[in-house]
């Protein structure tokens, strides 16, 4: 069952990747998007990060509005409670226990404390995983636009650019 849910998951990134490299953005542009989209997922934003979403593609016409909402899929809401889990471990691990808290009960005084532990763990974890998306966007499209180039991939409605951009010395454009 989990095997079934984590094929599909990683189906539909793929498929909302894939769209996103055959948009007219550079790897990097692409690779940035998506790095920045996995950031604000990873946020305890409470649905407010789709918003900033729109903000920012509206607000900057490089940014890959595909490659950001693509990133929604992987830090879905049923993953993000282990990571908001995560994230307040860390966070405890690193400034220490809440005082006032135990498994008998929690104060209402003791919120502040668990939001920093909250918010430094999933601001370094967040960033964590916006560097480690980069990278692999970054390699998926390249990898992706030079199978394109080489004709070993079928893709319908690829842009001219693409399929003829020379970024690579050791790959020629297809004829």
């Amino acid at each position: 069952m989990l095997r079934g849910r984590m094929s599909e998951a990683r189906r539909r990134v793929k498929e909302r990747l894939v769209e996103a490299f055959v948009e007219e953005y550079t790897p990097r542009e692409v690779a940035f998007s998506f790095s920045v989209g996995v950031f604000i997922t990873a946020l305890p934003t409470l649905g407010t990060g789709l918003l900033l979403f729109l903000v920012l593609g509206y607000l900057f016409e490089r940014l890959s509005k595909i490659a950001m909402f693509a990133s929604v899929i992987p830090l879905n809401p049923v993953v993000k409670w282990g990571f908001y889990a995560a994230s307040f471990s860390l966070g405890t691990l690193l400034l220490g226990p809440v005082p006032g808290v135990s498994f008998e009960g929690v104060s209402l005084s003791a919120g502040p404390g668990i939001l920093a532990r909250l918010w430094l763990g999933n601001l370094i974890l967040a960033t964590a995983s916006a560097v480690v998306a980069y990278v692999l966007a970054f390699r998926l499209v390249t990898e992706f636009r030079q199978r394109v180039r080489k004709g070993d991939v079928p893709v319908i409605d690829v842009p001219a650019e693409i399929v003829h951009e020379d970024q690579s010395p050791d790959v020629a454009p297809k004829e």
